[in-house]
């Protein structure tokens, strides 16, 4: 089985959708001749050409209003915006029109619009370039919101969103690009709404997605040498999140730890605790905890950097108090 960067399973994705079908196109910022700041969409221009792969200018705007009229019009666009704080000047186009107007339509019409958005941090780029935005997009209806951790997972799901017919936020973390994995040659497009169990465990479930994925099963390697077999899930998509396999796992391991890298409030770490206890509260042995980013713009300094954003060491500490164990340091 091929390994493929996260980067370049995105790259393949993309390519392949196109071939496939000729209404897919592809914009943004520096995509076409300079081919994406982190290079996702290297050669795409020299293959399909200015009709289907072309700059635009800077106007996040103006980026998705278009990608708004060509779905109209019958085209399947992927717009890029060059990190996801951006989305913040491009909202009144996200939330009040390409989020709801095929409700408002009566379904008359479709909208297969994939926002393609790098984000996260850890490489000073500042409080401007480095947020994890996902809760905005999750607390919106009438939007999908996918955040894969892994290059096949990247793939598979970046395929199903481009043929999805409904508006999809493709979040990409950018401290993932470089991370290599298995991708299977005829991979298919992944079932959205899908966790995966990547990690099975009777101790404990850990909850996770994107670059935290990672943090969790480092810490969940680290438990193992303790005595303590934990159970790790890759939620794969927030919304619609799935909530069964989530269930699944407390009810077996009776206890919860949930890691993300946005900060608490309302969160995604939220909403997966309060539903955990509303679903089996009756089968917790302990609160659902949560490991989160601080709750502060995240600094440019990279010591202050990252001791904002979760680390193992922050799941292990979470997981030993969730389990009554004592904490080391």
């Amino acid at each position: 089985m091929p390994k493929l960067s996260y980067r370049d399973a995105i790259n393949q994705a993309l390519a392949e959708e196109m071939r496939r079908d000729e209404k897919v196109v592809v914009f943004g910022e520096d995509v076409a001749q300079y081919e994406g700041s982190f290079k996702v969409t290297r050669g795409l221009l020299k293959e399909f050409g200015e009709r289907r792969v072309f700059d635009t200018p800077i106007s996040e705007a103006a980026i998705i209003g278009s990608a708004i009229g060509m779905a109209l019009g019958g085209l399947r666009p992927v717009p890029e915006l060059m990190t996801v704080n951006f989305a913040y000047v491009a909202m009144d186009q996200i939330l009040n029109h390409l989020a709801v107007m095929r409700t408002m339509f009566g379904g008359q019409c479709t909208l297969p619009v994939t926002i393609r958005m790098p984000g996260g941090g850890g490489h000073q780029l500042g409080s401007q370039h480095s947020h994890s935005l996902e809760v905005f997009f999750m607390h919106t209806p009438g939007l999908k919101v996918l955040y894969p951790a892994t290059p096949a997972d990247a793939k598979a799901l970046l395929k199903a969103a481009i043929r999805d017919d409904n508006p999809v936020i493709f979040l990409e973390h950018e401290g993932l690009y470089n991370f290599t994995g298995d991708v299977p040659e005829d991979l298919e497009p992944a079932l959205i709404g899908e966790a995966a169990v990547v990690r099975s465990g009777k101790d404990i479930s850990l909850i996770s997605y994107g670059a935290m994925l990672h943090v969790a099963l480092e810490a969940a390697a680290q438990l193992e040498k303790e005595g303590v077999a934990a159970e790790v899930i890759d939620l794969r998509t927030l919304r619609p999140w799935d909530k069964e396999t989530v269930a699944d796992s407390v009810a077996r391991t009776h206890r919860a730890v949930v890691v993300e890298e946005p900060p608490p409030v309302c969160g995604v770490g939220a909403e997966i605790a309060a539903n955990i206890q509303e679903m089996i509260f009756d089968e917790l042995d302990a609160p659902v905890a949560r490991v989160s980013g601080a709750d502060v713009p995240l600094p440019y300094a990279r010591e202050l950097e990252q001791a904002c954003i979760p680390h193992a060491e922050d799941v292990l500490r979470a997981v030993r108090k969730t389990m009554n164990r004592k904490t080391e340091g």
